[in-house]
């Protein structure tokens, strides 16, 4: 925390979903169709995977969610040539409930229809997803971030920052990113 306005946020308007869990072991398994993804690569998650055979093993300790949070996982994925259609992965969710202990395991398909034509069609929520997942492959000189620079994120930083002003994180993740472009001499 370095002002008083996170301290508030975190003690007062986030303590009850700091501290209320309501998944336990959570765990997220994608399984992606060959004929589909030529390949793929699971970012920022790097340190945390669990064995495709460990999935479905509740002794192996995974991640806990607190009541308001959200855990997102991002793939970037390159298609088959000429794949345009057809399933691309299933994703499957698993884990145990704080108070009865009872384990649950749902899945879906995501399919090629679910894609957006562009990038600026995608939901606002993706997009923030995928811009601050680029700002961090930048930050740590990531050779996956090679011909994106500070200047191009601060764009759909400050576009989302307006088509979400309700949400003052964005708002602060453009200054943020604004800041980063200034002293990359943008």
């Amino acid at each position: 925390m370095d002002d008083l306005d996170e301290a508030q946020k975190l003690f007062v308007e986030d303590l009850t979903s700091t501290l209320q869990v309501i998944a336990l072991d959570a765990k997220v398994q994608v399984d992606f169709n060959p004929e589909v993804v030529a390949r793929y690569r699971l970012i920022g998650y790097e340190n945390r995977g669990v064995a495709d055979q460990d999935f479905r093993n509740d002794a192996v300790d995974a991640g806990e969610i607190g009541a308001g949070h959200t855990a997102t996982a991002l793939y970037a994925v390159q298609f088959q040539p000429g794949a345009t259609q057809g399933r691309i992965a299933t994703v499957q969710l698993r884990w145990e409930d704080p108070q009865s202990h009872a384990v649950t395991e749902i899945n879906g398909n995501f399919n090629a229809w679910d894609v957006a034509a562009n990038f600026e069609n995608a939901s606002p929520r993706y997009q923030l997803a995928v811009t601050v997942m680029q700002y961090a492959e930048l930050l740590r000189h990531s050779p996956w971030a090679q011909g994106t620079s500070f200047n191009q994120l601060l764009g759909h930083a400050a576009r989302l920052a307006e088509a979400l002003p309700q949400d003052a994180d964005v708002g602060e993740f453009a200054y943020l990113v604004s800041l980063a472009n200034k002293v990359a001499g943008n």
